[in-house]
């Protein structure tokens, strides 16, 4: 289906050339993934990450940022650890320095310095985050282009054929969910991500078909190549609303996300010992 032909005339659509910047996207992924990394790393584990991880989403709701501002700070994070060893102490300060640079990105009123010092109950002072902001930004050499989940997740939730408002809360639920865990960021491109993240939620909400001819041919994945990835996203939706860690889980209870997180996972994606 020409999922484009109702955004003709918007001009914000670029519909002219959408498909080779999903091109370049697909593949400039690479330059922008982390792998393992946490064997660098001699005080920080994957939990430390995760709650980090849990804690950021909370603050990224306070100051109500757009969504890929949160994508864009965990790809800094992790990019940034995988080539910087960092002490226990110093990790909060890495996720409110990587939050700070990725609002100056996306944002066009990004939150002042003051305001993530407040917000981390003022663990840290301004030269500790410019500090660290000019460390995460050399390391990286300034390059923040990248494309994360986010890019891929709001064009193939279009190409997920009738897409409702609920179909779109489901699919960022559990790709947040993804966001939090250290497994999903090393062993899945962030185009899969979000391609598992959409078959997953067609399956929760029993879309049939679970995977079309339209999303296999925008998303470039068979279903086949999925299913592991949709399979760990699911397991995670199961373990939600038992975990400790429960921002995303909380996010997505609300009314306002249309209570997507209270639905029963999808049971053919859950192991037998889930059922």
């Amino acid at each position: 289906m020409n999922i484009d032909k109702d955004d003709l005339d918007n001009e914000l659509a670029v519909v002219e050339y959408v498909d080779d910047i999903y091109k370049f996207y697909k593949l400039s992924e690479a330059d922008g993934r982390v792998h393992d990394y946490m064997y660098l790393q001699p005080e920080i584990n994957s939990k430390m990450r995760s709650i980090l991880v849990d804690w950021l989403i909370e603050v990224h709701r306070k100051f109500e940022l757009m969504p890929k501002t949160l994508y864009l700070t965990i790809n800094i994070i992790d990019r940034f650890l995988a080539v910087k060893a960092v002490s226990r102490k110093e990790l909060q300060l890495v996720g409110i320095s990587s939050m700070l640079i990725a609002c100056k990105y996306e944002e066009i009123w990004a939150p002042e310095v003051n305001d993530f010092i407040c917000i981390s109950d003022n663990a840290y002072i301004r030269e500790q985050v410019l500090q660290m902001e000019k460390s995460i930004l050399g390391k990286l050499e300034w390059y923040l282009t990248v494309p994360t989940p986010y890019v891929f997740l709001v064009r193939f939730i279009k190409a997920s054929v009738p897409s409702d408002k609920e179909m779109e809360n489901m699919v960022f639920f559990l790709a947040e969910l993804g966001l939090m865990q250290y497994t999903v960021a090393i062993n899945y491109c962030p185009s899969l991500i979000a391609s598992s993240a959409v078959y997953a939620t067609r399956c929760t909400l029993d879309k049939s078909p679970f995977w079309t001819e339209t999303l296999q041919h925008h998303t470039g994945y068979t279903e086949d190549v999925l299913i592991d990835c949709a399979k760990l996203l699911t397991k995670y939706h199961y373990e939600a609303a038992g975990s400790k860690l429960k921002a995303v889980y909380k996010k997505f209870s609300n009314a306002e996300r249309g209570n997507v997180a209270l639905h029963t996972p999808a049971k053919q994606l859950l192991a037998p010992e889930f059922l």
